[in-house]
């Protein structure tokens, strides 16, 4: 299908409820993946050429009931938006198009630069994330496929840096490839562009990896090829590479960019098994995966569906018939897709709407924001912001603490992260976030990563973990790309996830309170909120 362009603006003449002008985006499936409208909304001349008796609904499937996608991985991510969502398939992407939500980690992740097409995928022989003199070493042998050099050296690292998801990988995938033969599959992360997002994700990848690793039955140990997606142009050359290269069985990751839109494109042409937000959906504990052009945009807008309703509940809950004030940037799909929704919601709730405030606006000042608010009686104030405004997010928090009756303050999943736990300190106290995984001492999963990892891990790891088992498991009973392809078309049935299947029905909620055990510089850390 050739790509077009969508503003939010029907040019056919028809009424879409719900859908608000944005900024131009190009689309190469059906419906335009930031507002749902349908690419002849577009087209002045199809205006008047609908069939009689039907309901046009941006975002809505042709039979009005949406398909619910799997929560799962990837995480997706997470969700997720300018680098990286998914949320429960991961959520990667650019120019703030995904959902992928950023998570906090023990300390922020160095990057190196990105690197050229050839050089965006790595096993073992380059470095993405943080480069230290013994991943270096690791590096050097395992691109001259000196196997025990290579696994000695990422022990080494691993050991100094327990926190390292991607030494290892790298030190799994030498050991799998000192026994040969191994499966291998990959993962598409954006490790240049958001560093601390790619490597919580990985965290989770590199979790199944050793697990699996460790009870292997047939012996074939697995490899885990990672592709960094930073770069949407390069991302169509980066597939064909991969498609190239049959010991690849299949893949998890990409987002809704339009860089990762072709790169699924050509795996879906080749027949290469992917797991990503375009190309899943979640039926009961069903995962299959469909054609790209299908149903491109129900995760985003189904999660923020619930993102939205999640929210304006709690708000209800805590202040009768809100008074809501929306904080978003226009500049983002995502911040958009959020504002629509809860407005969408507050009938729901005998809420009310105070003022939505566009924070990219040259006018706009925090502190003034806030105290017109207060004036105007607003009682609730959610941040639908994107991940790259966590700064603004931070100054509306100071301002706020500063108000003589603060408001109320909820956001999404993008503002789940270590910076602004670090740099709003004492005015971020308090504020709920809603996320699809949150960090509880008492569940498994979390004490496991806990141990493993010397830190908290975020709903990012989880599903990640999720996405990678669920795909792993069909590799290694189908070691062949045709046969894995066709499994997944055909769907799989899900046990055991670590994520929960009903979060489309409530997402959970977290807040910050204080604790030692959030990143390194703050006091504060994100706790479940029962």
């Amino acid at each position: 299908m050739s790509s077009w362009t969508c503003d939010g603006v029907p040019k056919d003449g028809k009424q879409y409820p719900g859908v608000s002008p944005h900024t131009p985006q190009v689309n190469t499936g059906p419906d335009c993946i930031i507002c749902g409208l349908p690419k002849e909304a577009m087209n002045p001349g199809q205006a008047g050429k609908s069939k009689p008796g039907k309901t046009v609904m941006a975002g809505s499937s042709g039979n009005g009931s949406p398909s619910w996608l799997i929560p799962v991985i990837i995480a997706i991510i997470v969700l997720i938006l300018g680098g990286g969502v998914a949320a429960f398939f991961l959520l990667q992407g650019n120019n703030d198009q995904t959902i992928n939500p950023p998570t906090p980690s023990p300390s922020p992740t160095p990057t190196v630069p990105t690197p050229s097409n050839g050089d965006a995928i790595s096993r073992g022989d380059k470095l993405f994330l943080q480069s230290t003199p013994n991943k270096q070493a690791g590096a050097d042998a395992f691109a001259q496929e000196n196997w025990p050099g290579a696994v000695t050296a990422y022990e080494t690292a691993v050991q100094a840096d327990a926190n390292d998801p991607e030494s290892r990988i790298y030190w799994q995938n030498a050991q799998a490839k000192q026994a040969g033969n191994p499966l291998t599959i990959a993962v598409a992360v954006t490790t240049t562009s958001s560093p601390d997002s790619a490597a919580e994700i990985l965290r989770g990848v590199a979790k199944y990896q050793t697990e699996f690793n460790q009870s292997s039955a047939s012996g074939r140990l697995l490899e885990v090829a990672i592709i960094d997606s930073s770069e949407p142009t390069t991302a169509p050359n980066v597939a064909q590479t991969v498609i190239n290269t049959p010991d690849i069985l299949g893949i998890v990751g990409y987002g809704i960019d339009p860089g990762s839109q072709a790169a699924l494109q050509q795996y879906e042409s080749a027949g290469v098994a992917v797991l990503s937000p375009l190309t899943s959906s979640f039926q009961g504990s069903t995962l299959k995966t469909i054609p790209i052009n299908e149903k491109e945009d129900e995760l985003l807008v189904n999660y923020l569906q619930a993102v939205g309703k999640t929210l304006t509940q709690y708000a209800a809950q805590q202040q009768p018939s809100p008074k809501i004030a929306i904080f978003y940037n226009s500049d983002s799909g995502y911040s958009q897709q959020l504002q629509q929704e809860i407005i969408n919601r507050l009938p729901e709730v005998q809420g009310n709407l105070i003022e939505q405030i566009d924070i990219i606006s040259p006018n706009f000042d925090a502190n003034t924001a806030v105290s017109n608010l207060q004036n105007s009686g607003a009682n609730v104030g959610i941040l639908a912001l994107s991940k790259s405004k966590v700064d603004q997010a931070v100054k509306i928090a100071q301002a706020n603490e500063n108000n003589g009756s603060p408001l109320l303050l909820m956001g999404g999943d993008e503002l789940y992260n270590a910076d602004i736990l670090v740099q709003g300190g004492d005015a971020i106290a308090g504020i709920i976030l809603a996320v699809p995984w949150s960090f509880s001492p008492t569940d498994d999963f979390a004490k496991d990563a806990l141990q493993s990892w010397k830190g908290r891990v975020s709903w990012r790891t989880a599903t990640a973990y999720d996405a990678t088992k669920a795909l792993v498991e069909t590799v290694s009973q189908n070691p062949d790309r045709s046969l894995i392809f066709q499994k997944f078309n055909n769907g799989v049935t899900l046990s055991d996830s670590t994520t929960d299947f009903n979060l489309f029905n409530e997402v959970p909620l977290v807040q910050a309170v204080k604790g030692n055990e959030g990143p390194k510089g703050s006091d504060y850390q994100f706790d479940s909120l029962k």
